[in-house]
């Protein structure tokens, strides 16, 4: 097989930094709404952690928003909707475990073409799932119909799937690395595959250059290359909170999203991060790479490669941290660690790595 020019994020549609552009403008407006420090409302934290936190008369209220992106689009090739709700699920309340707090509830957005009743039952039986293994309340929501927006080759089967979930933290208990000290450990959680991003970059290499279907068996995976994508986002709640509430003394949590172990970076404190016990890649990374040819930089600040949630914690506290979370059934491991570094930089020693804001580039 011939392959294509090497390809990017970018080149698949999304450009991250002309993004960056834009929100930069709109924080910019957005700080002039909020209320003064000790108002009714008042927000405990800067823009750019992994969710906000407001005081509510002495109650912390942790806020995050997010949506599954084009992973909507596998779906509608499948034609399987009862998973995906659990992807919407996840990345609002694992955004809502990085400031220390406990989701509690959540409401959805669902924009259709058309609102046939069978595609949102199935995406309720996906939405109910993930909000069991969250433990947490979907309360409401919204069902718009746009068809002039929202449109696809199947009538009734195009769709858009966001929410945005609260969770209370005590606000002296915020968590947002603020105490994070040089030789404290990185421990890695494991991801389920892709997860729900950079999805246009895997349909780009697989259906579009490479001309595969959904049904393909690639001899890398073990099941059809469209279920592979579909695999639902892991949620990290019940781990998290176990080791909070055990008073383990968790510094930093990070979820493994857009930009990779970069996320490891959002937080407060001036450090850097050294990675130097990367887990085996799973095959679905080594295959966007290898049929995309898509540089190692590239892949690392598009995907999570395998590590879906990082928790940092004193070296005294790393072999417990793995422990709890081994015994609710994932796969934990020490990842890296802590270094004074003001610049923030993730350094990937083994790959000749070095990532700073929302790239990797080659030392």
């Amino acid at each position: 097989m011939n392959k294509p020019p090497s390809r990017t994020y970018k080149a698949a549609g999304v450009s991250t930094d002309e993004a960056e552009q834009g929100l930069r403008r709109i924080l910019a407006r957005l700080r002039g709404t909020w209320p003064a420090a000790g108002a009714p409302g008042a927000v405990q934290l800067d823009f750019g952690y992994f969710a906000n936190v407001i005081d509510l008369g002495g109650i912390g209220l942790a806020i995050s928003t997010d949506g599954v992106g084009s992973k909507v689009l596998i779906a509608q090739m499948l034609g399987k909707y009862d998973t995906i709700g659990i992807d919407c699920v996840a990345m609002n309340v694992n955004d809502v475990l990085c400031v220390g707090a406990t989701p509690v509830s959540m409401v959805d957005y669902v924009a259709v073409d058309e609102a046939h009743p069978e595609l949102l039952d199935d995406l309720s039986i996906g939405l109910a799932e993930g909000a069991r293994q969250a433990g947490i309340s979907i309360v409401g929501g919204e069902i718009a119909q746009m068809k002039d927006v929202i449109t696809g080759a199947v009538p009734g089967q195009s769709f858009d799937l966001a929410g945005t979930a609260v969770g209370t933290v005590p606000l002296d208990r915020i968590l947002v690395g603020q105490d994070l000290q040089p030789g404290d450990v990185v421990v890695g959680i494991e991801s389920n595959g892709i997860h729900s991003n950079g999805m246009s970059l895997a349909r780009r290499v697989f259906f579009e250059d490479s001309g595969f279907a959904a049904d393909t068996k690639l001899p890398e995976l073990d099941r059809p290359l469209g279920q592979e994508l579909l695999r639902p986002t892991h949620i990290y709640v019940s781990e998290v909170l176990e080791l909070l509430r055990r008073a383990i003394p968790v510094k930093a949590l990070a979820h493994i999203t857009s930009d990779g172990l970069l996320n490891l970076a959002r937080v407060a404190g001036p450090v850097g991060f050294v990675i130097d016990q990367l887990p085996r890649t799973p095959e679905i990374f080594a295959a966007i790479q290898e049929y995309g040819d898509v540089p190692v930089e590239e892949m690392f600040q598009v995907y999570n490669m395998g590590v879906g949630f990082c928790v940092t914690v004193p070296e005294a506290s790393a072999d417990q941290t793995i422990t709890v979370i081994t015994g609710h059934g994932k796969r934990a491991f020490r990842l890296g660690h802590v270094i004074a570094n003001p610049e923030r930089q993730v350094h990937i020693p083994a790959l000749g790595l070095v990532g700073r804001g929302k790239s990797f580039a080659k030392q």
